[in-house]
């Protein structure tokens, strides 16, 4: 019996042997999620973001904003006016991270605890 190939799942050039290993990818990184919490609520500008994001430094923005847009989850629309204006907002693959940015939410929300024994008790299934 012939042995199918396994499945490869691409991204920007990058192959990833699971779909969570790809999905995860997309939020790889310390501020992805800020970034796309911040966009669920609208279009914001670059100052905007910085403001909303405590700790996020002018380069770790910057990186971070390429990478969404590279990965095809933000759109960064510049505008011709002195001086200039550039707005983020997430694309159409963006606002489908709504679920699992909510459901992420829930989860930290119901996980975090006083204890954090009790975190790692509930974290094993003990």
């Amino acid at each position: 019996m012939k042995k199918k190939p396994a499945m490869r799942y691409l991204l920007n050039g990058k192959e990833y042997p699971c779909p969570i290993e790809l999905a995860v990818s997309v939020f790889a990184g310390r501020w992805k999620v800020s970034i796309i919490c911040q966009l669920l609520k609208g279009k914001k500008r670059y100052g905007e973001l910085k403001k909303n994001i405590i700790g996020v430094n002018h380069k770790m923005l910057a990186e971070q904003l390429r990478e969404l847009e590279e990965a095809g989850i933000v759109k960064r629309e510049v505008y011709p006016v002195v001086p200039p204006k550039v707005e983020y907002e997430l694309t159409e693959r963006g606002h489908g991270l709504s679920p699992v940015i909510e459901y992420l939410r829930e989860w930290g929300e119901h996980f975090q605890t006083e204890s954090p024994e009790e975190s790692l008790s509930t974290a094993h299934g003990s």
